[in-house]
């Protein structure tokens, strides 16, 4: 009889494996088809607002009605959400000097509360005549770097339209364009007079030594800007008083338009393959497994968001107009950059202090031969911040930054499907856990203070963020950036830049913060066995 008992159970063990591993192959399957499709040059690299992060939206709402969710948007799957409403550039913008004309947006901006007007002169550096255009040199502004810039900028050109001024060019400014850009969003009362603020390039063209003066014609004019972005909500409804939500961001740079890319080469397609069509894949495909699942003790919301290569747009609206009680949220899991698994550097698991159960529950769930690194701050540069905010326990999936992070070159072709389906189990694994236990209680965690650090220079490495063993580890160069030029090279370990040591990425920051541009200094990594230093310029 034992015998007969051991041989059932054999064969029912058996007869499950083939099933499992074809379970397996389906999700490899549609994690392939859906990476492939979002990361596709169609969809233009899924920028929030344009063209391509709505057939992304459509594909989504697509695939969970598929998978048997129910919609949970304003809008069927969707809710719309506002990005930005303000003014930017009409059609009549021009600027030309000596008869090179510029790109409004690209090399000149006009400034919030200039008058929409033309103003055109014969221009003499350092002249400041009146009915004349008068230029700026923002260096000579003194600003306090202690209050807004704006409405400095704003004195200085009402003080030029006092003394006579036709207009004013502020030139040599330290700001990049796109912060000059945002500033149009605010609604300074409007000057009498134009007033535009121009790049480097046609800064260094005004101060230019040898100049005898500057035919300059001029115009501004603004049209109404709104810019907005799309969520896409799923719901499995169980009956429950508790819900779990989990997330992953699907839109991503687009062309680089909003100044957010890594790359130095020419304008091109981010397809945004692992960043974060991986995400946004295994949601997906845990919303399909969930829905035969029969985990009752919870419903669960499925969330696609947009807007968070901008600042976690979509997640911050999502938390504030939930399709449910925020107080009803068990916990939130997040989705980010899931397609890179190294084996060797492991899995990094965000957020475990963000409550008490977090522990024991993934110390149940963690399969052997999976390496894991934790982190226990409930706060990080993606979605579940929004989510940690509203006092939510939350944990965070991210197989780590590489080479082609917010590059054109990633692509779906680098991404590992085999490891994104071991992170997928462990979601499942972490889930079907919770699901036995009681509501997850919250506990505040440490906050990083890397967002303290106000720094206008860059090394231009990719950052290992799954390293703790002391110092940052190189995880990628990027071409043409002061680490390339000086030497560093991938696996590095950075523990000194110039006096400052550096134990870790807050270090690393505060660091930075000291130098600006064009400052000379060194940099000491650990390279094997040994330690190197580097000069080095910003």
């Amino acid at each position: 009889m034992k015998k007969i008992t051991w041989l059932l159970v054999f064969l029912s063990v058996a007869a499950q494996l083939p099933a499992q591993k074809k379970a397996d192959r389906k999700i490899l399957e549609n994690l392939q088809a859906h990476v492939n499709y979002l990361s596709s040059d169609k969809l233009e690299g899924r920028r929030t607002g344009t063209p391509g992060e709505k057939l992304a939206a459509g594909y989504i709402a697509e695939q969970m009605q598929k998978a048997g969710l129910a919609p949970k948007g304003d809008n069927g799957y969707l809710q719309t959400f506002t990005v930005r409403e303000g003014k930017e550039p009409g059609e009549a913008t021009r600027l030309s000097i000596n008869n090179d004309k510029f790109t409004p947006g690209e090399q000149f901006v006009p400034l919030p509360f200039s008058a929409e007007k033309a103003a055109k002169g014969e221009v003499l550096p350092d002249v400041k005549e009146p009915d004349n255009i008068w230029l700026i040199d923002v260096q000579d502004m003194e600003l306090n770097p202690h209050a807004p810039p704006l409405p400095q900028y704003q004195r200085k050109a009402a003080e030029a339209a006092k003394e006579g001024a036709s207009g004013v060019i502020f030139f040599n400014g330290k700001e990049d364009i796109q912060s000059i850009a945002n500033w149009l969003d605010e609604n300074p009362k409007q000057l009498a007079i134009p007033a535009i603020w121009v790049n480097g390039a046609i800064s260094k063209k005004l101060k230019s030594d040898d100049a005898n003066g500057f035919q300059i014609n001029l115009e501004v004019a603004f049209k109404a800007a709104k810019r907005t972005g799309t969520n896409v909500i799923g719901y499995i409804d169980n009956g429950a008083p508790k819900t779990i939500i989990l997330g992953a961001h699907y839109d991503h740079l687009g062309y680089g338009e909003d100044h957010n890319s890594l790359s130095t080469g020419e304008k091109a397609i981010h397809n945004g393959a692992d960043d974060n069509a991986s995400g946004t894949a295994a949601l997906l495909e845990l919303g399909r497994q969930l829905k035969s699942a029969r985990f009752r003790n919870n419903n669960f919301i499925l969330v696609a968001f947009s807007g968070e290569e901008l600042g976690l747009f979509g997640s911050k609206y999502f938390t504030a107009h939930a399709p449910i009680s925020m107080a009803q949220v068990n916990f939130m899991i997040n989705m980010d950059m899931v397609g890179r698994l190294d084996a060797a550097k492991g899995l990094q698991v965000g957020g475990i202090g963000t409550s008490p159960l977090w522990t024991a529950i993934l110390e149940e769930s963690a399969p052997e031969g999976l390496k894991l690194n934790y982190d226990s701050s409930g706060v990080g540069p993606s979605d579940h911040t929004s989510f940690y905010r509203a006092q939510i326990p939350v944990l965070f999936f991210f197989t780590g930054t590489h080479s082609d992070y917010h590059k054109p070159s990633d692509d779906a072709d680098k991404i590992n499907y085999t490891g994104e389906l071991s992170v997928i189990k462990l979601i499942y694994r972490i889930i079907e856990k919770a699901n036995a236990r009681e509501k997850l209680a919250f506990t505040p965690t440490r906050e990083p203070q890397v967002s303290s650090a106000r720094f206008s220079v860059t090394l231009g490495i990719m950052p290992d963020y799954t390293y703790k063993q002391g110092g940052v580890r190189v995880d990628g160069i990027s071409d043409g950036k002061p680490a390339q030029k000086a030497g560093l090279l991938a696996g590095d370990v950075i523990v000194q830049l110039g006096k400052h040591s550096v134990t870790n990425m807050d270090g690393y920051m505060q660091a930075l913060a000291a130098f600006k541009k064009g400052d000379k200094t060194t940099v000491t990594v650990k390279r094997g066995n040994k330690q190197q230093t580097f000069n080095i310029q910003f």
